[in-house]
């Protein structure tokens, strides 16, 4: 089990102190982590290495030392697979058109406000989880992203809570609980209430670890403690297997 924050974290990339302490303000008041910044880009791949559970990178396109932000989101795409935002106020055509190529996630001009940074991120998390790159750098992004909106990056689900993105790790999901347009994520220590039905959740989640029980249950296979009859234990909690689909449970677990 992760005992990590639900928090998004965050890595930011930039050379200038004070815009740096900007930020990192910033995405604090927003309710984001950050995990700590860099003004170089070796610097920056020593905190990857030190917080490998870095959600996003914001970075400048010219930072300090021998690379500058496009080669940093080069090996950062092949090697650690980082959804990216650059962060710039240069639009030099050749500029652009290099950072076009690496393909970033999202983008922003400088000066930006709190609410460009929070559609960027929001874009970004989008475009990474659809595979899909940012097009368009230099014009502004609008973004309106549903409330029921489910991401699966990785080994989390990012949902939507107070209006933004928090994560779940998967792992950490013991079970999922319908009541009728919501839906409750347990885990062993907290739970998160969706305004979403439990129908988008399950389309995100990987087979091989969770298994629907009842159309109002979904089952981490890994947490599941034991069976009484028609009902699994799940630390404690007892969860119904239905008619319908006890025929899938038993071929999962055949010494039921």
């Amino acid at each position: 089990m992760n005992n990590n924050t639900s928090k998004i974290k965050i890595l930011v990339v930039e050379d200038e102190v004070l815009l740096a302490h900007d930020i990192i303000q910033r995405l604090t008041d927003m309710d984001y982590e950050v995990v700590g910044f860099a003004m170089t880009a070796n610097s920056a791949l020593e905190l990857i290495d030190e917080n490998p559970d870095i959600d996003i990178l914001l970075m400048d396109i010219m930072i300090k030392g021998n690379k500058d932000g496009i080669e940093l989101a080069e090996i950062v795409k092949e090697k650690y697979n980082i959804p990216f935002i650059f962060l710039s106020s240069n639009a030099d055509k050749g500029v652009v058109e290099r950072a076009k190529k690496v393909q970033p996630h999202a983008y922003m001009l400088k000066p930006f406000n709190d609410r460009q940074v929070q559609i960027a991120i929001e874009l970004a998390l989008m475009n990474f989880s659809k595979k899909s790159p940012q097009k368009e750098l230099l014009k502004e992004q609008k973004f309106e992203v549903s409330e029921n909106q489910v991401l699966q990056i990785k080994d989390c689900l990012f949902l939507k809570k107070n209006h933004q993105f928090k994560r779940v790790w998967l792992d950490d999901i013991l079970y999922i609980q319908a009541d009728n347009n919501y839906s409750t994520l347990f885990t062993s220590n907290e739970k998160f209430i969706y305004s979403i039905v439990m129908k988008k959740i399950e389309e995100q989640l990987p087979k091989e670890l969770f298994l629907r029980t009842h159309r109002s249950y979904i089952v981490n296979i890994n947490c599941i403690d034991g069976y009484e009859g028609n009902t699994l234990f799940v630390k404690n909690t007892k969860i119904p297997i239905s008619k319908s689909y006890k025929e899938n449970v038993f071929k999962l677990f055949p010494t039921i």
